[in-house]
């Protein structure tokens, strides 16, 4: 049968896919028991005609409000802005819209998100956080669908997406020493008597290679920009004994501010100097020389938190819960012997 003119309706789907137009809405809102053998042809012929379905009058019929908050610390950081665009993309694929909430990294502006405080009513918050404690997620009494984005470590009943960042901190010593670097430095270090998961893998990559820790090479940064991390390499090249011959910078925009500092020094970048960051941002490549990186992989992170704040929306915030890990790629580049 020939289709009318004008926007494609359900029942044109159900007639291309040979099923009922129950079926299709069963589709559309995603429920669990229909085949993936239907599924497979009732979004084939959504495709095919063309449908596009009434978000808001599927959403109302659902009590929901379609609406998902992104928690950034800042949008000018590239990692950052980099995800969020992935993730807007992944959500809108799923009919939902995504408020965006910048809190410039302070402690108290995260606590306030985790706690609900938007200016509109939200079905789930995915919080990329620089400075969440643990405790501060494991004390709440939640009722929304929650899930952290954080380089921390949290108790493993936390919805948390992230990479193996001590594997990956491990992973950038190993580089840089079979590249011959033996004195590494780490700008970006958390406290060494509690440190975070870089910092760990820092610690055992130099383990690993049978290198000494050498203190004075262990530099903390107040946030994750080009100016802390030239400021902490010039404090590093002022005060210590002798400089690095490798660097592990926290972020690849600290690591940017690092070999400019080594630059300011006279130090050639990766003839003195071997430069390694983290994230793989897209100035990475650009710069002369380009950047080696640990890159992870935002994609699966994105479909990762937004897969955790389905499960919660569909069975309630009790489940679905847990620590979940993407992958990550060593890319060599002229910053690395």
């Amino acid at each position: 049968m020939e289709r009318s003119a004008g926007p494609a309706r359900l029942i044109d789907v159900a007639e291309r896919a040979g099923v009922s137009m129950k079926t299709v809405s069963n589709v559309i809102n995603e429920y669990a028991h229909v085949s993936a053998r239907t599924r497979e042809r009732v979004v084939a012929a959504i495709e095919e005609v063309g449908y596009r379905p009434n978000l808001s009058a599927r959403n109302l019929a659902r009590g929901r409000a379609g609406v998902i908050a992104l928690v950034v610390p800042q949008l000018s950081l590239p990692y950052f802005a980099s995800l969020a665009g992935i993730l807007v993309r992944a959500a809108e694929a799923r009919g939902w819209f995504v408020l965006i909430h910048q809190t410039d990294g302070d402690p108290d502006a995260e606590r306030a998100a985790l706690a609900g405080n938007f200016p509109q009513r939200v079905d789930g918050m995915i919080v990329s956080s620089q400075m969440l404690d643990p405790s501060d997620v494991a004390g709440m009494n939640r009722s929304t669908p929650l899930v952290i984005l954080s380089n921390r470590e949290f108790d493993p009943g936390t919805p948390h997406v992230s990479i193996d960042n001590r594997a990956a901190g491990a992973v950038a010593v190993r580089h840089l020493a079979t590249g011959g670097a033996r004195r590494i430095a780490l700008i970006g270090a958390s406290d060494l008597d509690s440190p975070a998961p870089r910092t760990k893998g820092y610690l055992d990559g130099l383990e690993n290679a049978g290198l000494p820790l050498f203190p004075e090479l262990v530099r903390p940064v107040t946030r994750g920009t080009g100016d802390e991390g030239e400021r902490a390499t010039e404090e590093l090249l002022s005060e210590a004994a002798e400089p690095p011959d490798g660097i592990v910078a926290i972020t690849d925009w600290v690591a940017m501010g690092v070999m400019r500092a080594l630059h300011r020094h006279g130090l050639v970048v990766p003839e003195d100097v071997s430069v390694i960051g983290f994230d793989d941002i897209p100035y990475a490549r650009s710069l002369t020389p380009s950047l080696t990186t640990l890159a992870p992989d935002r994609h699966g992170i994105a479909t990762m938190a937004l897969d955790l704040l389905q499960r919660q929306m569909d069975q309630g915030v009790a489940v679905g819960q847990g620590s979940l890990q993407a992958g990550f790629t060593l890319i060599v580049r002229e910053t690395t012997r």
